[in-house]
């Protein structure tokens, strides 16, 4: 039995892990408990030194002073400030007065006010309740279907995940070892691919089914002409504005995303203060928030280095790598199993612990595979969003649940009783936004471009044209005891001459 334990370490705690996360407990804890029991197994068993442990203290340090990952307050906290000073609720309003006029109006204006709110907040929870709290009662009111209100409410939310600054794509970096900046890049154009997406499927709805999706009633338009023109110049311009100076500056390269986070802090607290929403009480509830969602990450993350430094010395990073690469159609193979994965582990696990626990163990694999890890991230991160549309454990129905009316309720404009929305309405209205998150998924494997076009503006050296001038023992003057003699500096076109012969240098400094 001691021997068949020794053998099977990694599977045994891998499969341990699983276990203790089915039985709901917390997750930072549950990947240190496992780690903490098996590494004291394994020093039992011979198969690891006794002072393992004594890494720990060094790893912990190391991730506290980890500098990118400063920008997961600074953007939470801009993200909070911008929510709750009533930009959500302003951008709803007028965005649902422009496209008020035609079928479908307000679930477009939900899916673009989504779109905005993910590249403000980057928090999921803030978009779909803010939404929920504020869309969802006009779109009962003028008889817009259940499912589809409720389907588009959640799957724009969810949009907080993709879309540059989300919060996944900087621990997804951070993990994988690539910079914030080409993750941002990288996976801004499936974004709003997704976005179009959504939208054209609402488009869809509205010719097929415009009874689904009505447009306003003229009465119900309250903001015509001049006065609609300046309401979206002060609701839309500022967070646009705030956008840009965030992303554009991380983008062309300007600021790190910890300081593109930093100016946005700043940026949403100046909005706020122009707006007359900024207080105390503001400042307070947000700093509280992001230090819960801040604690919340960091601890996870805490977590997973314990569970990583047992896992990896009892070579379980070895044991699934032969088992990943070993499937077969190589790489194809390789990105499906790593897909259904991801999928179906996302019924059970948020996207906070896919990342912390499974990307470790498939990003090596990848990698030795000869995949672009940015590429491989993104297509994981689109992946990891059906975590929150998964009926029936999918967060963003859990946060949509919290807000959506349970029993019949007066509307307090038209004076008519409006039905409840059901469990099994929001979950049926999120289903064909699940299969439009998985089609992205393929578009990805298909059309790599989409994402690799991030090093279009990259800098490259073709290393055959690179030379080095070395000196040698008794070439090129000199000295009489084998010494080189002082290097001389003439005119060479690639580096400067150290008085030996000229070597051009390989890609690689194994065997030719």
């Amino acid at each position: 039995m001691t021997a068949f334990i020794a053998e099977n370490l990694a599977p045994i705690m891998f499969a341990s892990l699983i276990g203790v996360l089915l039985l709901g407990y917390p997750v930072a804890f549950a990947l240190a408990f496992v780690g903490f029991i098996f590494g004291l197994v394994g020093i039992e068993l011979g198969m690891l030194p006794i002072n393992l442990f004594q890494a720990i203290p060094d790893r912990f340090f190391g991730q506290m002073s980890n500098e990118t990952l400063l920008a997961i307050p600074f953007f939470t906290f801009m993200g909070l400030i911008l929510q709750r000073s009533g930009m959500a609720e302003a951008l709803l309003d007028t965005i649902g007065q422009l496209f008020g006029p035609i079928r479908g109006g307000i679930a477009y204006a939900v899916i673009f006010v989504g779109a905005i709110l993910a590249a403000t907040t980057g928090v999921v929870a803030a978009s779909v309740i803010s939404m929920g709290l504020i869309s969802l009662p006009i779109m009962l009111r003028y008889g817009y279907d259940r499912r589809i209100a409720s389907g588009a409410i959640a799957a724009s939310g969810t949009l907080a995940q993709i879309l540059p600054p989300s919060l996944v794509l900087i621990i997804l970096a951070d993990q994988l070892g690539r910079s914030v900046g080409d993750m941002y890049r990288g996976a801004m154009v499936p974004a709003l691919m997704l976005v179009a997406a959504y939208t054209l499927f609402i488009m869809v709805v509205s010719i097929i089914w415009p009874q689904k999706v009505p447009a306003l009633p003229l009465e119900a338009r309250t903001l015509r002409g001049w006065k609609l023109v300046l309401r979206v110049i002060t609701s839309l311009v500022p967070p646009l504005v705030l956008i840009f100076l965030v992303l554009g500056t991380i983008f062309f390269g300007i600021a790190t995303p910890t300081e593109g986070g930093a100016m946005g802090a700043v940026g949403a607290l100046i909005l706020a203060a122009v707006n007359r929403k900024l207080d105390y009480e503001l400042i307070r509830e947000s700093l509280y928030s992001t230090v819960r969602l801040s604690a919340f990450v960091m601890f996870i993350l805490l977590g997973a280095r314990v569970f990583s430094l047992t896992f990896y010395g009892v070579n379980g990073h070895l044991w699934v790598e032969h088992l990943l690469t070993s499937v077969p159609g190589g790489v194809i193979g390789f990105l499906i199993i790593a897909n259904l994965l991801v999928f179906f582990l996302a019924f059970f696990l948020d996207y906070f612990e896919l990342a912390f626990i499974i990307i470790p163990l498939l990003a090596p694999v990848a990698d030795a595979l000869g995949i672009d890890l940015i590429w491989f991230g993104v297509m994981l991160a689109i992946n990891m969003q059906t975590s929150f549309m998964h009926p029936p454990f999918g967060f963003s129905l859990f946060f949509l649940r919290s807000v959506a009316p349970t029993r019949p309720y007066r509307d307090r404009l038209t004076n008519e009783t409006i039905q409840p929305v059901t469990s099994g309405q929001i979950y049926m209205g999120a289903i064909p936004f699940l299969f439009i998150q998985l089609a992205m998924v393929a578009i990805v494997i298909a059309f790599p471009g989409v994402v690799t076009h991030y090093k279009s503006g990259a800098v490259t050296v073709d290393p055959s044209t690179i030379q080095l001038n070395v000196p040698m023992p008794g070439a090129g003057g000199a000295s009489p005891f084998g010494a080189p003699a002082a290097p001389t500096f003439g005119q060479p076109s690639a580096a400067p001459s150290f008085g030996g012969p000229t070597i051009p240098a390989a890609p690689s400094f194994g065997a030719p």
